[in-house]
Formats: C-alpha cells, structure tokens, sequence
C-alpha cells in the first residue's frame, strides 16, 4: 500500500526535467515494495483469540480461550488455519495468560509462573499472582507482572519488589529501556513503574485508554482510546497538541511502533500512518481474516503480523518491478480466467476458495476480452514472445467465432456457450440456438461490445507481424463495419431489429440534447471505427460515411464537444434522454479511451488529428481525479508530454495482487474528505489506492468506497484490469523493460 520504489520516481523527475522539450517522460521500471497477505483463520468462530508472539527463529503463537494455537498451511490465496499448537507437550497442561517476546524468544505467564522453553527451560520464575495477566519483559531477565492492580517485580529468579495502580484497572505495560523504567496503562491512566523505586508513579489521566506504544527510542507514548489516540511527551509528562480522531476508524483496539511506522488496529480493520501523514488501510478479507482486531506485532522476514478475533493476518512485502507483477497476473490468467478463448472471471467460489469457483459467461465477453488481447498483441509487439502470439491466437479465435455462432452476417454475439446450459447462463431470455451443432449464443449486442472488437482487431492488423492473424482481423473489421453501414448505421439483431445500444445513426444519435453524454460518445466512437475499417481496407464507403457524418451531420462538431458541459438532459428532454443522463456514466469513459485508439491513430488527415488530440485531452483532464491507470496511459498515445505518468504507475504498483472480490468497507472512514453528492458520483476529494477499495473494471467508479455483497465468491482477471495498460505503456514506450539492477 502506497510504497512507491522512491528511486524510480527520482529517475522519473530527472527525466521529466531533462526532456521536457523532447520526449515523454519514462518511467524506469525498477523494484518497489508489493505487499499481500497470507491469512490463517481459527477453526472455531468463537476461538477467543487474545495475543500473540513471534520468535527469532519465525515461530508465531497465538493465545486463546482454549490454549495456544499455531498456523498451519497458509499461502497467498490459500489460508491457511489455526491449529492447537503441540509442539511442548507439557504446555498443554498449562493455564497460560500471556505470551511475549524477550531477546527473541517466547516467555509465557501463568497462573504459577513467568516461563520460557528457551535457554534450556531455566527461567521460570514464581510470581505468586494466581490472577495475573498482563506481562511486560524489561532487561537482564527482569519481567513485571499483574492481575490487573497489583504489580510484581520479578529480577533475579525471585519476587524482587511489589506495587498497586492506584484507583484504576491496569490493561497493559511496556518497557522504556532508554529510562529503564514500565510504563502502565490503566483504563483511565498512564503511570511509570521505576525500577529504582519500585512504585507506580501516575503522570496523565483521562478516560477510556484501550492500548498503548512507545515510539522508537521512547520519543513520545501513543495512547489508544475509544475515540482516537493521543500522544504524550515522555519527558515533559504532557500531551502533545490535540487527540488525532481524523482516522479511518477512531476506535482503537491495539498499537505498536513497527520500525518506525505506527500501526493501529481497530474494529473494523487496521491501518499504518504513512510518511505523510495519511494512512495505509486494511479492511476486509483481501488483508484479514476478519475486521476486529486485537494485537498487531512485528513478524517474520519483515512481515506485520496482525491478529483479529477471527484469525492471524501476515502482511508479507516483496520487492518486484511492473514487469514481474506482469509475470504474476500472466499466470492468474492463463491458469484460471480462460473460458473458450475468453477473458473471463471465475464466480460461486466458496469463501475466496480458488478451486471451487467456475468460468462464468458475461455480457461483455467480447468486450473483456477485446481489451486482454489488446493488451498482448502490445506485449508481442514489444518482445516478440512466442507465448504472447499464442495467448492472441487463442483468444481471437474466440472473437472471431462471436461472428460465425449466429445467423446474422456481420452480426457477432455476446458470448458463446455448449448448448443444453441456457437456464444457468446470465439472462437466459437473450439465448439463441446456434446453426452450428451443439452451441447457443447470447444476443442484444452492444456497442461496447462492438468499440471493444475494433480497438482489439485493429491493434492486431497493425502491430502483429503474422500474416494470417492480420488477415483475419482485417477481415473481422470488415464484417462488422459491413454489416453496420449496410443497415444504415445499426447493428441488426436476430430478430430484425436495432439492438438497445447499437445505435450510430444521426436519427438516433442528434435526437440527444448536446449536453447528453450518448451524443458525443456515439459519433466518437462510430468516426473511430470507420477510419479503423477504411485504414486496413481501403474501402471508401467508410471514408466516404465518415466524412458525410462529420460534414453532414454534425459528428465532428459532437465528438469535439467539451466534457465540461456534458450533464444531466433540460426538463424538456424526452424521457430517454433524461434516463441516460441522471449521472456520469464510467462505462461511457471505457468505450471512450479504447475508441481513441482508431480515432487518433488513424485519423484521416492531421487536421484531423490535432482536433482529435484536443477531444481526448479535454476527456483526460476531467478524468484526472480518478488516477485511471488506463486513461493516463491511453492519452499518452496522442504524444503529449502531459499524461500523469506518476499516477499511472502509482494505479499499476498499488493494484492488489488479490483480486478476489471480498466485501470491502470505507464509507465509514473519518479521514477521508467526504464530497456532496454530485453529477460524476465522486464520493471523496482523493481517490482511493486501489488496494483500499473493491476490485473493478475500468467502467467501474474509481470513488466507490463500499462492496458488499459475495464476500469471497468471485475473483476478477487481471487481463483487463491490468496487464491492458502496463503492456500499452511498454508499446508506447512511457514505460521501461524491467531494472533490476
């Protein structure tokens, strides 16, 4: 979460600087820190789980209401559990009340004793405190334990000094070794325990404490409380400045200094302050097993070990490039999100189970899988791999049986599915029998549906030097294009009729009011995918419909209109129009962006072009809030020296490698700048990192804070969501081939 690999953003500025006046800026792919999460759930929904440790040898023990517990065969995307830890069998037979960590090993209190399994089993100390149950280690072998009030001093194997906490409930304790001295925290106090004097000394009061850290070298005291957390001056016994309640949730649970970085648990997840002042956040079970958390320790390898009432959460960093992360979302691919040459998403998982999920049709088949092949015809352009030619073999094969499943010439389906399946499929009302044997296709095509297929197809006439894929897609430009011009700019159904949305005539397209987005959006598109067919076919019909469309009918004029004045229809609008205009439409901005492909890149002349090239600034200008990792990159395509780059690759490194879809919270959070409602449905000042908020698409909205539903029974492909922009960056040469040196 928001760990940038500061050096490549230091070669990203210089070159930023040194080329201003001769090239885009580059980023240098060089390796940033990717974190994820490796859960372990309890076994028992009421396992009690209250504390734990991690030794210097990388062993983790977790304390419940039912003994200690260990985890067991967990991996990333595969949990693993919490299992009755049996490795001292007499420990078993112990009442243990608390677990900590001295000079790297584990010490237990119980209800005799302060103990460790650890040089040789010789401590063990009596402290006579049948209810203790808070433990803190201070230096040479000395421990300081209670039960809450009274307090025993335990220094050389013996009871070396007793205390109270005075009018208060003791509910935690650490160890200052630069003033060798405790420090207690009470319910409603925080107190020193001297080694010298050997007596709680209260120095703040207040209410409603839950938990307590020492920073780094003792510099300040964090205190935890029910509504935000408070820091104290150590040395001046004073608070600093005003309670911080500006966080993503105010209720604390927990807080530790983990190599200088303040982590926070919560009920409703945990979070880290950043150098900046923000936070990082985990909510959900992308990060956790469950949100209420208890304890967060430092853990193995530079791991952040995090406990929740439901499970252990390990949040484990590796350092990779853009490039190796590729490699890993390559692999999601290709193992689980190909159905019949599709790019398609795996559904009815069971709890984030990936072997129990199936590859699900979709409305937009084509679609998702127009904007993967997309993307590797740029990975074949740019390293000439053989496995990227056969990944675009695969799945044009699929794209160019969309056209040949249906009755309809030129006419391409939804999707495709073995018949017998129909009640199963995704609106089964929409199904048709195939006239080829054994097969159904899904009818209703739309048309971003059809922008999607032309971006794909005309990306391959272009950029793939084989001859026979070239072909066939010059030939699929042409089927398509043919059969929309020849039904007088429709895209004919089955039936004989216009399907919903596959509407490029002026009839239909004028009908709008000029501020309804569908009118600018059509004739941009519909210009886009003429100069595309007429580029690769010669055929001047299509020059021909374009020019008559943009002189005749306005189309130039609609697609050059500013965004800024798209909004919602005047009172006097038909009902239609007022229905597609009652917010900013996301799926809009996708069939944008892909449709500027063609629409830049093969425009007819370079007046042309330069227009082109101001539409699609004036669209990458107001979408610039988002951090759209795909818009930024495909502006990028016009040559401006302005295109976010610094945001681009800040969407590509902060994308979780989890893209399971797990219910994810944030509308609750208190730091964040919340925004009125307003047209383009943008909740907060700040767009969210996107390993903050719920995986989607690029139709989706960035701003979405909440997802609740399917926790777990679904996971996204990356072939869309990701690996389209990085490998577009690497053709148009905004990003470098990995560095890893």
């Amino acid at each position: 979460m928001k760990r940038f690999c500061t050096s490549g953003f230091f070669f990203l500025s210089l070159l930023c600087q040194h080329f201003s006046t001769l090239a885009q800026a580059v980023y240098q792919d060089k390796p940033f820190v990717q974190d994820f999460s490796v859960k372990y759930y309890a076994e028992k929904p009421n396992a009690g789980l209250s504390t734990m440790a991690c030794d210097r040898n990388g062993v983790i023990q977790v304390l419940s209401s039912e003994g200690l517990l260990h985890p067991a065969n967990g991996y990333f995307l595969s949990p693993g559990t919490l299992l009755p830890d049996r490795t001292y069998r007499p420990m078993q037979t112990m009442t243990i009340r608390a677990v900590e960590r001295y000079d790297g090993q584990l010490v237990y209190l119980d209800n005799r004793a302060v103990l460790s399994n650890a040089w040789a089993g010789k401590l063990f100390i009596e402290h006579q405190l049948p209810q203790a149950k808070v433990l803190a280690c201070g230096t040479d072998f000395t421990f300081l334990v209670s039960d809450g009030k009274t307090l025993h001093l335990l220094k050389d194997n013996k009871i070396s000094g007793k205390a109270t906490l005075p009018d208060d409930e003791l509910i935690a304790m650490r160890f200052q070794p630069e003033t060798n001295q405790f420090w207690l925290l009470g319910k409603q106090s925080l107190s020193t325990f001297s080694l010298k004097d050997q007596k709680a000394t209260k120095v703040f009061t207040g209410s409603g404490f839950t938990s307590f850290a020492l920073t780094a070298k003792g510099q300040k005291v964090i205190i935890g409380t029910g509504d935000g957390y408070i820091e104290f001056d150590p040395v001046s016994k004073k608070q600093l400045g005003h309670i911080h309640q500006k966080l993503p949730c105010p209720e604390i649970t927990a807080i530790i200094d983990i190599n200088g970085k303040l982590w926070f648990g919560s009920p409703k997840g945990a979070f880290a302050v950043r150098p900046d002042g923000k936070f990082d956040y985990y909510n959900g079970e992308r990060w956790l097993p469950g949100n209420q958390v208890t304890q967060i320790v430092a853990g193995p390898k530079n791991s952040v070990l995090i406990l929740t009432t439901a499970g252990l959460a390990k949040i484990e960093t590796r350092a990779m490039t853009l490039h190796e992360k590729a490699q890993f979302y390559d692999a999601q691919v290709r193992s689980r999100h190909i159905r019949n040459g599709f790019n398609s998403s795996l559904e009815q998982m069971e709890k984030g189970n990936l072997a129990t999920g199936y590859l699900d049709d979709s409305d937009n088949d084509g679609l998702w899988t127009s904007m993967y092949l997309a993307g590797e015809i740029f990975r074949y352009a740019v390293t000439k791999e053989k496995d990227a030619l056969q990944n675009c073999r695969e799945s044009l094969d699929a794209m160019e049986r969309l056209y040949s499943v249906t009755p309809v010439p030129g006419f391409p389906a939804r999707s495709f599915e073995r018949a017998g399946f129909i009640t199963k499929l995704h609106d089964s009302d929409r199904w048709q029998p195939s006239p080829q044997s054994g097969w159904d296709w899904k009818s209703t095509t739309s048309s971003d549906e059809v922008i999607g297929h032309m971006f794909a197809f005309g990306a391959m006439a272009e950029l793939v030097d084989d001859k026979g894929l070239q072909r066939r897609a010059i030939t699929l430009i042409d089927t398509l294009m043919s059969h929309i011009i020849s039904h007088d700019l429709y895209l004919i159904d089955f039936d004989g009729k216009p399907t919903m949305w596959g509407k490029w005539n002026p009839k239909y397209v004028n009908a709008f009011p000029v501020n309804v987005g569908d009118r600018k959006l059509n004739s941009s598109n519909i210009i886009a995918m003429l100069q595309t067919a007429y580029r690769f076919t010669k055929k001047e019909k299509y020059k021909a419909k374009a020019f008559e469309l943009m002189q005749k009918h306005g189309y130039l004029e609609n697609l050059m209109r500013p965004m800024n004045i798209i909004g919602k229809a005047p009172e006097d609008a038909d009902e239609h129009s007022k229905h597609m205009s009652d917010g900013w439409n996301h799926s809009d901005d996708e069939m944008y962006f892909v449709g500027y492909w063609g629409l830049y890149r093969y425009a007819f002349n370079d007046t042309l072009k330069a227009k082109f090239k101001q539409a699609i600034l004036d669209h990458w200008e107001i979408e610039r809030p988002e951090k759209e990792g795909a818009w930024n990159i495909f502006t990028a395509l016009t040559g401006t020296k302005t295109f976010d780059l610094t945001e681009a690759v800040w969407y590509l490194q902060e994308y979780p490698l989890d893209l399971i879809d797990w219910d994810i919270l944030n509308s609750h959070r208190k730091d964040l700048d919340v925004l009125p409602d307003n047209f383009r449905k943008q909740t907060t000042k700040e767009v969210l990192p996107p390993d903050e908020r719920p995986i989607q698409r690029h139709n989706g909205n960035m701003f979405t804070l909440d997802r609740k539903r399917g926790n777990g029974t679904s996971e996204h492909s990356a072939g869309d969501i990701w690996l389209l922009p990085y490998w577009m960056g690497r053709y148009l040469g905004v990003i470098s081939a990995p560095m890893n040196n």
